[in-house]
């Protein structure tokens, strides 16, 4: 035997069709099937309580269940008691005659939800498709995917989306901004927005995994003589003690200085601005001209 719809909907017999409505919406949205899949249980409660949906909010229904001319499955009943069936509105639990089809201008009053043609499944309803992704390319400089901050993407319909850029963003990192894509389907969540990193390359540095490599110019007089050089940094200027007699090539490291507790690894290269200085062109002209050659000999 059908259960009571006034109990099943949880509302009075003098119930407004108002009352009534919002009852069932409250349950649906708790009970349907798309919010808890697999549960057989629940789908089944779901029926029962969108059949005494279909009972009540018909008033000619529910007046003849009211008065005891038809049963809570809505079928006729007869003095001698039980049903005469065929054609009762226990025969589907979307409804009389068209089921489904009410149903369907029901869920798209009540959740937006589109049940009709192929978007229906097997269970009468559709499910929620989430939106699709959009995808958007950004390039940055080498400072500004090591510093990260903020950018606004400009999207195809003119308006723009602000992204966060992390500390030390990767090339060929993707960002994304959730709910931020297309919108979805039947009731469905939008899609992302997805950033496509492209970081630029930089004169003096490279990146290395967390390690900062910086090829750092020099004179000839810091590389003989030595000393306290300031290298500018984005998070400001740190301090290299530069080894007296330093040549080109050697590989110095400063601990922590790199991307987010990496090493800054400085090499330095001598850089000779004033080639027409006539004290170094002296000094340079009383070194042995063979020194060099020398020095090459070790390459193979």
């Amino acid at each position: 035997m059908a259960k009571d719809p006034y109990k099943l909907l949880g509302v009075t017999r003098s119930a407004t069709e108002a009352e009534i409505r919002k009852a069932y919406r409250s349950l649906a949205k708790k009970l349907h099937p798309d919010v808890n899949p697999g549960d057989e249980k629940t789908a089944e409660r779901f029926k029962e309580v969108t059949a005494a949906y279909n009972l009540l909010s018909d008033k000619d229904l529910r007046a003849r269940y009211d008065s005891g001319q038809v049963d809570a499955s809505g079928q006729q009943q007869n003095p001698f008691g039980g049903g005469f069936g065929g054609g009762g509105f226990g025969q589907s639990p979307f409804g009389r005659g068209g089921g489904q089809d009410d149903m369907a201008d029901l869920f798209s009053s009540l959740f937006g939800m589109n049940m009709g043609g192929a978007n229906r499944n097997r269970g009468g309803y559709a499910r929620p498709k989430k939106g699709a992704d959009i995808r958007y390319k950004l390039k940055l400089s080498f400072m500004e995917a090591l510093t990260g901050g903020s950018k606004k993407i400009r999207t195809a319909d003119g308006n723009s989306l602000s992204l966060k850029i992390p500390e030390g963003v990767e090339d060929g990192k993707t960002l994304r901004l959730r709910g931020k894509g297309q919108p979805g389907a039947y009731g469905g969540p939008a899609g992302d927005a997805k950033i496509d990193i492209t970081v630029g390359k930089h004169k003096y540095f490279q990146r290395d995994g967390k390690h900062l490599r910086l090829n750092l110019p020099i004179s000839l007089r810091e590389a003989i003589l030595g000393g306290k050089i300031k290298i500018p940094m984005p998070g400001g200027p740190v301090q290299l003690n530069l080894p007296a007699g330093t040549n080109s090539g050697k590989t110095l490291r400063l601990k922590g200085k790199g991307i987010k507790g990496g090493d800054l690894l400085v090499t330095p290269q001598i850089v000779i601005n004033d080639i027409k200085n006539k004290d170094l062109i002296d000094w340079a002209q009383d070194q042995a001209p063979d020194e060099g050659a020398g020095l090459r000999d070790k390459i193979l």
